[in-house]
């Protein structure tokens, strides 16, 4: 008898043919995605810092004012006591970089100190921004609120003492690199300390040591508290500011303060960077 199935089906229709029938189709393999380009230091820099300048410029400016009115306040109180010549020229060049030290070493330190106990770095961590950029960028926008009133500070305190402005450009210099020194210093004493309250304290003793260190003609200091004006980051920039006031200003000392000035500023930062890795991945 002659069988009616075709011969092709009924070879797919035993055992095999239904398991293959159920048995799901793998899926075609993918090659992985490429990741995204790494962020780059400057554009990242860039962005942080533009961001962090509009973030405190309202906050930031009534107390730009009260430091450039205390510095001015010092000077006039050591009008009384100073009459010129070097202790003049050191009052007026520690009052200028006061200004730098209560905005930058002070105001950054609680800033940090007060993001690191909101769990504000863990937003940052998530940003693709390399961490150099987080801390460079925060310290540069805190270190430009402070350029009006260290120009303010030293114009006033050059008409009160008499002493000439001609070598005043010094500032463009002393400006950025005690701001980076001291900023630094700020932001690792933020980023350090275990506790916001302990972070404003540690601001708080930096900017008076800048003050009594810096304001106080190096003369009349005891030998210890000396060495420890040698330590000071700001010194060098108090430094450079004061030789500039002479009439003929030995600009291979100012020169070498400048550089071992920027040398701590590197330094600060680079500790600065460090504590933020530190205090990121907790």
């Amino acid at each position: 008898m002659t069988s009616i199935v075709p011969t092709e089906s009924a070879k797919t229709t035993g055992p095999r043919a239904r398991t293959a029938a159920v048995r799901p189709s793998r899926p075609a393999r993918t090659a992985p995605a490429p990741l995204a380009p790494r962020a780059r230091l400057l554009p990242s820099l860039a962005a942080v810092y533009r961001a962090q300048l509009s973030r405190a410029r309202v906050a930031r400016i009534p107390l730009l004012f009260v430091a450039t009115f205390q510095s001015i306040g010092i000077m006039v109180l050591m009008r009384g006591v100073v009459d010129g010549g070097a202790e003049a020229r050191a009052v007026v060049a520690g009052s200028s970089v006061l200004v730098v030290a209560f905005v930058a070493l002070n105001l950054l330190a609680q800033y940090f100190g007060r993001l690191r106990a909101d769990g504000g770095l863990d937003h940052y961590a998530t940003l693709p921004v390399p961490p150099a950029a987080v801390v460079l960028g925060a310290a540069g926008a805190y270190a430009s609120f402070t350029v009006p009133g260290t120009i303010v500070t030293a114009v006033a305190g050059s008409a009160l003492f008499g002493l000439p402005m001609t070598h005043l450009w010094v500032l463009v210099a002393v400006i950025p690199l005690s701001g980076a020194a001291l900023s630094g210093l700020g932001a690792a004493l933020g980023l350090l300390a275990p506790r916001q309250e302990l972070a404003t304290l540690l601001g708080q003793l930096g900017m008076s040591a800048a003050l009594l260190l810096g304001v106080l003609p190096a003369e009349r200091l005891p030998g210890p508290v000396g060495w420890a004006r040698d330590l000071l980051p700001s010194t060098y920039g108090v430094e450079a500011l004061s030789r500039s006031f002479d009439a003929h200003p030995d600009w291979a000392v100012v020169g070498l303060d400048l550089a071992v000035c920027a040398a701590v500023g590197v330094l600060s930062l680079a500790v600065a960077t460090w504590a933020y890795r530190r205090a990121a991945v907790r």
